[in-house]
């Protein structure tokens, strides 16, 4: 639970360093121009020349002024070479005000705080020619708007700014007191435990430290809820054992209670509570006990059967929530879906391999949750860098579900279904049958899928072209078996073949036998057609 939660902790960051790198990029970028305006040269030089000159200083607050009300900056302000303020205006509630020179900091980069407020700042040059003049920073106010978990900003041990609500500034300070400054540790606030990780990706300087907080107490606040039922249940099943044991002691009674250790003993090999017959010669208390025992099993059956319906809709919803965020691609994974639980039914793969592959598929794509709309959703052609951000939602969907119990078996189909059969796929570059089969029927049907549906930047395919591209990438994209297979499925070509999608495996074989009849296609039927 800890190494996940500090997985947790590190995506975050990396996303919070990645947003902070993009604002500290565009800010540079704005201030490279601001740097070149001949107006503030010749104001600066102007100060430089008479400092004493309160209108000299005047001037370039004005012009300072005019640069934050235009690109929103909460902060600027000139130094010069030897880092002394020479001017500069920061933002006051709604106004901006000039900044007091005598006694301004003069922050080159990362943090610093004035009058209660905290600014994050960079800052680039101001050149006249070739000569170094001055040079200008830029900041502004830095909060945790943009932080999902809570957060300490400290520095020299004094709490500057915290999102976290139940724990007072002081109490943060003597908890974080024994926390070694870039490293990991535990701490307690407000009556629970929160594991504590420095913020490693962003440089703040000025002794300036970020911390983000996770509690342990809520994350394993349902892990112990259940272990203490199963402990209660436990001790109860313990204890009833126990008192029947030392009641019962005639012949009659042991033998048939023998037999319930026995059933219950074979319970726990196979994970399912039996049910017991009644019989006619056992005594009142044994038929009361096996029709608890029966009774109790029912409920756990009834309780199964109700968790696999709610896991079945959760992997529904993860599937619909990914389809719902691009109207182009609506419906893409339950199709992708249906077609790989067609060609594994026509490679006579059993129910429990079938069963992987039609959940697997509807999951196939879910690390795209973590991709950018601006990027997912752009109409254009992408960058060689939205293309690389397009490339990671294999490896973002391993790690949103690898931690999730009961996963496992779907993890190739998510990570390793843009792997291609000459290895010139991603993420791992994997070459022919190193690449999991089941990964590789998803991946045939989710380029089928991919090109024949309409997208903002192109139209679908007609279904011969798409068909006719499938075999021509069988032996260098596409694992050749599968992909003719596939473009031999009844009435694929004319359109005719419709998948159908249901919860229960029994059922969709059932209408996939339907569809197929007897012309099931199998890897033995087109080997020799493998290239050598």
């Amino acid at each position: 639970m800890r190494r996940g939660l500090r997985e947790s902790l590190r995506e975050s960051q990396v996303s919070i360093a990645h947003l902070e790198s993009n604002s500290e990029l565009q800010n540079s970028r704005f201030l490279r121009i601001v740097g070149e305006s001949s107006a503030l040269k010749a104001g600066v030089q102007l100060v430089l020349q008479n400092p004493m000159s309160g209108d000299a200083r005047l001037t370039v607050e004005d012009q300072l002024r005019e640069i934050c009300e235009t690109l929103g900056f909460d902060f600027l302000q000139v130094s010069d070479l030897d880092g002394k303020a020479l001017a500069g205006v920061m933002r006051v509630e709604d106004q901006l005000a000039a900044v007091d020179v005598a006694r301004a900091h003069s922050p080159q980069h990362g943090f610093f705080s004035e009058s209660g407020r905290t600014y994050q700042v960079t800052s680039v040059p101001v050149d006249e020619g070739k000569e170094h003049i001055a040079t200008l920073s830029v900041g502004e106010r830095f909060d945790f708007s943009g932080f999902s978990t809570p957060a300490v900003l400290s520095r020299a041990g004094k709490v500057i700014l915290t999102n976290l609500q139940n724990a007072p500034a002081r109490e943060i300070e003597l908890s974080l007191a024994n926390c070694p400054e870039q490293s990991e540790c535990e701490i307690r606030l407000a009556g629970e435990t929160y594991l504590s990780l420095p913020m490693e990706s962003i440089q703040f300087g000025n002794g300036y430290v970020l911390r983000s907080l996770q509690s342990l107490d809520s994350a394993s606040r349902p892990v112990q809820t259940i272990l203490r039922n199963v402990f209660v249940i436990a001790g109860i099943g313990g204890l009833t054992a126990a008192l029947i044991l030392s009641m019962l002691t005639s012949r009659s009674i042991i033998g048939p209670i023998s037999k319930v250790v026995a059933r219950l003993k074979e319970s726990q090999r196979t994970g399912t509570l039996p049910e017991f017959p009644s019989q006619s010669g056992q005594t009142l208390e044994i038929r009361a006990l096996t029709d608890s025992f029966n009774q109790a099993a029912k409920a756990i059956r009834e309780g199964a059967n109700r968790l696999r319906r709610a896991y079945l809709e959760f992997v529904g919803s993860l599937a619909s929530a990914l389809d719902a965020r691009d109207r182009y691609t609506a419906g893409h994974s339950h199709r992708v879906s249906e077609f790989s639980c067609a060609v594994a039914a026509a490679m006579n793969l059993s129910d429990g391999e079938i069963e992987i592959i039609r959940v697997g598929a509807l999951l196939h794509d879910i690390g795209k949750i973590g991709i950018a709309d601006s990027v997912l959703q752009k109409a254009g052609r992408l960058t060689n860098e939205e293309f690389a951000l397009i490339q990671q939602h294999p490896t973002i969907g391993r790690r949103i579900l690898e931690g999730v119990h009961g996963f496992e078996d779907y993890l190739p189909i998510v990570e390793l279904h843009h792997e291609n059969w000459d290895g010139s796929g991603y993420p791992l570059g994997l070459r022919g049958e190193a690449t999991p089969l089941c990964a590789r029927i998803v991946h045939v049907a989710d380029v089928y899928d991919a090109i024949t549906s309409d997208r903002p930047y192109r139209r679908g395919m007609e279904n011969d072209e798409a068909l006719r591209l499938i075999e021509e990438c069988a032996g260098s994209q596409l694992d050749p078996v599968i992909a003719r297979l596939f473009v031999r499925l009844p009435g694929i070509r004319d359109r005719r073949y419709t998948p159908v999608y249901s919860e229960e495996t029994g059922v969709l074989l059932r209408h996939l036998a339907e569809a197929l009849g007897e012309e099931r296609v199998t890897p033995e039927a087109i080997t020799a057609e493998r290239p050598t």
